[in-house]
């Protein structure tokens, strides 16, 4: 059960619940986790600086554990700051059928909202979360010094070997190995994404033989015997996400938990036309027809704006992993609990 890392985190358990975005992730859900003994986290990477600033201090209100604050270091792609008002409501009008079919109002051109991740890390600093996660890159060493000098633990993801020695070469804390199948975005930096897809499984393993740094593994991870899968290849923790976003706890809409424990989150599938970037959702009519259709791809974040109003819809798009199939819980706490039970020898069979 102790590692060197969950013993310098101060976790009773080797779980930590993956970080979500775009409203997903609640202080209440990071901090229900944490305080059940593994570590919470919330995805900060929409945020201003003062609401990275508000949301951890709220969080660190609930807990004395470790908890993780997350952003995007490369969070714009050119082709979106390229589009304007008249090339989005170009895209609107070829998903008009669409939206009509779903009940929902099409969206109105905002603009690109620039995310500046330098400013989101100096509140960071200045917030001081126990720990410090980033996707998609890798933060400049200013940055890294920093967080070493403040006493902010530092974990960044990789998709792929090369990445993970890019991030222990950088003099980052801990690794996270992310598997193709996991939830979300593939956070790749080096390559596409789409030439990154690697499982979890032999990820995991390649990194752990590479690397000296602590390593996390992340992707289709939904179970106890996952758990304990990945911690057997060497892991010395891991990440779960679509578990926990199934939880009551977090802020996914209801649609969207309900779906995740539909029949049809057997079926899912990456896709760069939801939100601009990989990422993996449920397989729905609405999936299908965008991905039939001759939409023009925008990027991220102007692509996602398009898609938007989908993500409440009953027929919608629906971030899941490969895991899905196997979630039954809908309580945070007695979620992490399970997970570790094979791990501790205790089974929890509460809130499921």
């Amino acid at each position: 059960m102790k590692s060197n890392l969950t013993a310098r985190l101060g976790l009773v358990l080797p779980i930590i619940q993956g970080p979500f975005g775009g409203g997903l992730s609640t202080v209440k859900l990071a901090a229900t986790v944490t305080n059940a003994g593994g570590m919470g986290s919330y995805g900060a990477h929409l945020l201003e600086p003062e609401e990275i600033i508000q949301v951890t201090n709220a969080i660190r209100k609930e807990t004395d554990g470790s908890f993780v604050m997350n952003l995007w270091v490369d969070s714009e792609d050119k082709r979106s700051k390229e589009a304007d008002a008249t090339a989005f409501e170009r895209e609107v009008s070829k998903l008009e059928p669409i939206y009509r079919r779903n009940h929902v109002a099409p969206p109105v051109f905002a603009g690109c909202h620039s995310v500046d991740f330098e400013r989101q890390a100096e509140a960071i600093l200045q917030a001081r979360p126990p720990v410090f996660s980033f996707v998609f890159g890798i933060p400049s060493q200013e940055i890294l010094n920093q967080c070493r000098k403040l006493g902010i633990i530092t974990m960044g993801a990789a998709t792929t070997l090369d990445e993970a020695l890019a991030i222990e070469n950088a003099g980052v804390d801990i690794l996270l190995a992310t598997g193709f199948e996991a939830g979300g975005h593939r956070p790749s930096f080096l390559r596409s994404a789409d030439d990154s897809l690697h499982g979890t499984l032999a990820l995991v393993r390649q990194i752990v033989e590479s690397v000296e740094i602590p390593v996390v593994a992340a992707g289709g991870i939904a179970d106890a015997k996952g758990v304990a899968a990945a911690l057997s290849l060497g892991a010395s923790a891991v990440q779960v996400g679509t578990a926990f976003l199934a939880c009551k706890e977090s802020g996914a809409h209801p649609t969207h938990k309900r779906k995740l424990f539909d029949p049809s989150a057997r079926h899912t599938r990456l896709s760069d036309r939801v939100t601009g970037r990989l990422a993996r959702f449920i397989v729905t009519s609405t999936l299908e027809e965008l991905e039939a259709g001759d939409l023009t791809h925008l990027g991220y974040p102007i692509q996602g704006e398009l898609t938007r109003p989908f993500k409440t819809a009953e027929d919608g798009l629906f971030y899941a992993g490969q895991g899905a199939p196997l979630l039954r819980h809908h309580a945070a706490a007695e979620l992490t609990r399970d997970l570790a039970s094979l791990v501790t020898g205790d089974c929890c069979v509460g809130d499921r």
